[in-house]
């Protein structure tokens, strides 16, 4: 297996067979439409999108499809009609076969969905953080 170390998603995409570039292209502009104070990373080789230093989605290329993760319970239960077409596995990952174009509704609503758990998730930390700091004062 070849050792990478991607720096960016253009460099991600640009090492993918040309077939699943298109596809990643489109991924990666429905997300950032979607979420536009999202920031782009690298995290485990493969592409991200992250809001509050915490990843929204991930994408993937893989041989015969493209991936987005994480699909949690909640995600796959509210979009359960939609993803119903698509292979979404236990450990949450959603595929989508290279063979069909990409599903930008989706995928932009899929976005906004993972966006909202990762803000009430940095919302939560930041309530709890601001009560262990007025616990520290009152102890004081």
């Amino acid at each position: 297996m070849a050792t990478t170390n991607y720096e960016s998603i253009d460099e991600y995409i640009a090492a993918q067979p040309k077939e699943a570039r298109a596809h990643l292209e489109r991924v990666r502009s429905t997300i950032k439409k979607a979420l536009p104070k999202s920031e782009e990373a690298i995290s485990y080789q493969i592409a991200a999108f992250k809001l509050h230093g915490q990843v929204v989605l991930f994408f993937a290329s893989w041989k015969k499809h493209w991936s987005l993760y994480p699909a949690g319970k909640a995600l796959v239960k509210a979009f359960a009609k939609d993803l119903a077409p698509y292979e979404v596995n236990e450990k949450g990952t959603i595929r989508f076969p290279y063979d069909e174009p990409v599903p930008t509704k989706l995928v932009a609503a899929l976005a906004k969905f993972r966006a909202g758990e990762v803000e009430a998730t940095a919302k939560k930390k930041k309530k709890t953080a601001k009560k262990k700091t007025t616990a520290k004062k009152k102890t004081r």
